[in-house]
């Protein structure tokens, strides 16, 4: 794979970046609305492919949080296009890396000292390129080990990529107001905590000792005297990306052990920490020989308040949603419906949200749930399907909710398609065993 002698990282520099990939997919439409007159039965299919491609392309070289959007966006199998989807999961860990000059200058700036100083063995060339950082591997005194370093300028073009991206991102999901503002701060404030390799140290420490008690999960040892804020250096963990098991495995046992592993893991870090892994991705879980499930980054960690947790987990008893009285109540303490709205919308949005939630709680309704039930994911589906094309929503304000559903919505949605590609049938109480 091509390596990278120089990221993009002021802002002229990025926009015309994405400027020119606006031109290029502005150029698809014209070619497939040109041939579409000739041919009036064509899907867009091939149009999807394109732009997917095209978007691709222009964000992989410019790395950060552009990247990461393209990643986030990756997980939402149910509403993207599959080009999308296959094109964009890329960003999770397959992108151009950087040279290996490159890679010793910041280990120079960060560590004061080049990788062969610090190690007794250092690949030059990455084995994992994402969007925050790449990985390499190495060896000290006999231990195999993994050493992420992030990409030049990562954390400086966050905030000009996020002004880039905000007028797209205002459209697409129909934001208006200065009330918006809330969730562009919060997913700006969590990519700036992803760029702190300390934090992550920290984290990663945290949650492994918290949950090393939950049957077949195993994490790595990270190593502070060999990382820096841009440096992270952890045990190499041996095992194969989750998508890649996922693809052959026909085993339903172990894809039911694993799936209890995840679940009891999320649910544990939810309810006894309240705080979560908040970037379910394939890219960020292993599977080793023995059939254990590893978790391998917490760059991205989710606090989650009690006067969010309480309403939140509370509408997801049916004995609240079915009752009118008390799922409104919950709706507001939520900011889903707001003092401001008019009758229309809050029996609109009530309807909505009533509708949402009915399906996808539906895993917290008992003791078991089967997550390769495809009828589940297809209503999920439907619901994404009918929601897009639904007029009326588009003239609704679509400025919803606590900002703190951005993360633990995403985490959810990461979460079930997860379970889904294992073919996951779990116990969704047995995390309660753990202390």
């Amino acid at each position: 794979m091509k390596t990278l002698d120089k990221i993009p990282t002021n802002k002229i520099e990025r926009a015309g970046q994405l400027v020119k990939t606006g031109f290029k997919v502005g150029g698809n439409y014209l070619a497939y609305y040109g041939e579409k007159v000739i041919n009036p039965s064509l899907t867009k299919e091939k149009l999807n492919e394109n732009n997917a491609e095209d978007i691709y392309d222009g964000l992989k070289n410019l790395k950060g949080s552009a990247l990461k959007v393209a990643q986030m966006l990756s997980m939402e199998k149910n509403i993207m296009p599959r080009a999308y989807v296959e094109k964009f999961s890329l960003a999770q860990f397959s992108v151009p890396p950087l040279s290996a000059p490159l890679v010793r200058k910041t280990f120079k700036k960060y560590l004061n000292k080049y990788p062969e100083d610090v190690f007794d063995t250092f690949s030059e060339n990455s084995v994992n390129a994402a969007s925050i950082g790449q990985v390499h591997k190495a060896s000290k005194d006999g231990k195999e080990l993994a050493v992420k370093i992030q990409y030049p300028g990562v954390a400086e073009s966050i905030g000009s990529d996020l002004a880039i991206v905000k007028p797209f991102a205002v459209q697409m999901f129909n934001l208006k107001g200065k009330d918006s503002e809330k969730y562009f701060k919060e997913v700006e404030y969590k990519l700036m905590e992803e760029t702190d390799y300390k934090l992550e140290l920290r984290q990663g420490n945290e949650i492994s000792k918290a949950c090393s008690q939950i049957d077949n999960l195993r994490f790595p040892k990270y190593y502070d005297e060999l990382s820096s804020e841009k440096i992270l250096t952890m045990d190499w963990m041996h095992g194969e990306h989750l998508s890649e098991f996922t693809a052959y495995n026909e085993d339903r046992d172990l894809g039911d052990r694993l799936g209890q592993a995840l679940w009891d893991f999320y649910m544990y870090q939810m309810h006894k920490m309240k705080q979560v892994h908040a970037d379910p991705h394939p890219g960020n879980f292993l599977v080793d020989k023995e059939g254990n499930l590893i978790a391998i980054d917490f760059g991205c960690i989710k606090q989650v308040p009690e006067d969010f947790y309480v309403p939140y987990f509370e509408l997801a008893k049916p004995e609240i949603i079915d009752n009118p009285k008390l799922f409104n109540e919950k709706l507001f303490e939520l900011e889903i419906l707001r003092e401001d709205d008019s009758p229309k919308e809050i029996e609109y949005f009530t309807g909505l949200f009533h509708r949402l939630l009915s399906l996808f709680t539906k895993p917290f309704h008992g003791d078991f749930f089967d997550f390769s039930d495809t009828e589940f994911f297809g209503e999920i589906a439907a619901m994404g399907e009918d929601f897009s094309k639904d007029t009326q929503l588009r003239k609704m304000n679509g400025n919803r909710g606590s900002k703190h559903f951005l993360y633990i919505n995403r985490t959810f949605f990461g979460l079930y398609n997860l379970l889904h590609d294992l073919k996951a049938r779990v116990h969704t109480k047995q995390f309660e065993k753990y202390n």
